[in-house]
């Protein structure tokens, strides 16, 4: 679509199987960023790649927005539902971007909670930097799977990280939806040379103004 910026498309791709090779409980992984990981679920398996992912992104990429996207938890239709994906991020202007991309394509997005000086500690671990998995299934799982990729690049860097967790809209049954296409074009939309894209984008120039926001918003809920 004629992107204007420096892009990278980053597969963080596995083959989930059994053999002597396969990760088992308690192993201790050391992971791209350095840091080390206790295993305490197998089934936590998606994280570990994207933290590599994320981690060469910033170390052999330079890049200085970055946006994973997965099917990572199953709590995450509990948490947004079946037709809402859950973002998760460290900066409030792209959670609002995100939001209004959804609404603009039609791929819904719906906030988690961040808050890593409360949450990370569900990954607490003895013997390493972290496990792999909370502590407490109750403490906002979706939120802590995103915080464990989040931390390989660490919660102090001053770049945009976003997380979009995709597990329930991606699929209607057996048949799968095609979701977040849809919102990563309109998203980044306002760096393509695509008119339509340029227009629905909530970011870039062509975006619209908070107030302008804000009075639509207004009068659409007095239609209502």
């Amino acid at each position: 679509q004629g992107f204007k910026d420096n892009l990278h498309a980053v597969f963080c791709l596995a083959e989930n199987a059994v053999g002597p090779r396969a990760t088992r409980p308690d192993d201790i992984h050391v992971l791209y960023s350095g840091k080390t990981v206790e295993i305490n679920n197998t089934d936590a398996e998606g994280r570990l790649i994207l933290a590599d992912g994320v981690a060469y992104a910033c170390k052999d990429l330079g890049a200085d927005i970055i946006l994973d996207m997965a099917t990572l938890t199953g709590a995450q239709g509990i948490a947004t539902g079946k037709y809402h994906a859950a973002v998760l991020t460290n900066n409030e202007e792209w959670e609002k971007a995100c939001v209004k991309a959804g609404r603009n394509c039609g791929d819904l997005v719906h906030p988690l909670v961040y808050c890593p000086e409360l949450h990370f500690s569900e990954f607490t671990s003895a013997v390493a930097d972290m496990k792999n998995s909370v502590a407490d299934r109750d403490n906002t799982p979706s939120s802590c799977a995103g915080l464990f990729i989040a931390s390989h690049i660490g919660f102090d860097w001053p770049g945009v990280w976003v997380h979009i967790d995709i597990a329930a809209p991606v699929h209607a049954g057996e048949r799968a939806t095609g979701y977040g296409v849809a919102l990563l074009l309109s998203l980044f939309g306002g760096a393509s040379e695509d008119p339509l894209l340029n227009m629905v984008s909530p970011l870039g120039c062509n975006g619209d103004s908070p107030t302008e926001d804000m009075e639509r918003d207004s009068k659409r809920r007095r239609l209502v």
